[in-house]
């Protein structure tokens, strides 16, 4: 019997659209407001332990080097663990204020987001990417 989960492969891209509009309205709340309290994003570099010491860091970014910045997001896959856990692997990257799109300067990578389903709703709880390759 297939197990197609459409409507929390829905609730899960909602989640991440969310984030990433967050992120181009420079909304440090809005962007972690999907976030589990634990939650942590590891990007090169660092480790942000907990929702709030991400939106922090995050506001920073968004009144500094991140002021008018957005994201390019690819969703490459979801995949389930069990019923309450989803992994979502995408290529991603900055665009910084009158960029269209990513230079082949080492600026894309590759993420992995952790979503868990608490309370029938889906959050996230791990981020982490890493340089993409260049092919």
């Amino acid at each position: 019997m297939s197990d197609i989960r459409t409507d929390d492969v829905a609730a899960i891209q909602a989640v991440l659209a969310d984030s990433y509009k967050a992120w181009a309205a420079g909304d440090a709340e809005g962007m972690v407001a999907d976030y589990t309290a634990d939650a942590t994003a590891i990007m090169t570099g660092s480790l942000r332990d907990g929702r709030e010491v991400i939106r922090q860091q995050m506001a920073q970014g968004f009144a500094g080097p991140l002021k008018g910045s957005s994201t390019y997001n690819k969703q490459l896959s979801i995949r389930f663990v069990g019923r309450d856990g989803a992994i979502v692997i995408s290529e991603s990257g900055i665009l910084f204020a009158g960029e269209s799109g990513i230079p082949e300067d080492g600026r894309k990578v590759n993420a992995t987001w952790v979503l868990e389903k608490r309370d029938g709703r889906w959050l996230i709880a791990a981020y982490h990417n890493s340089p993409a390759l260049a092919k």
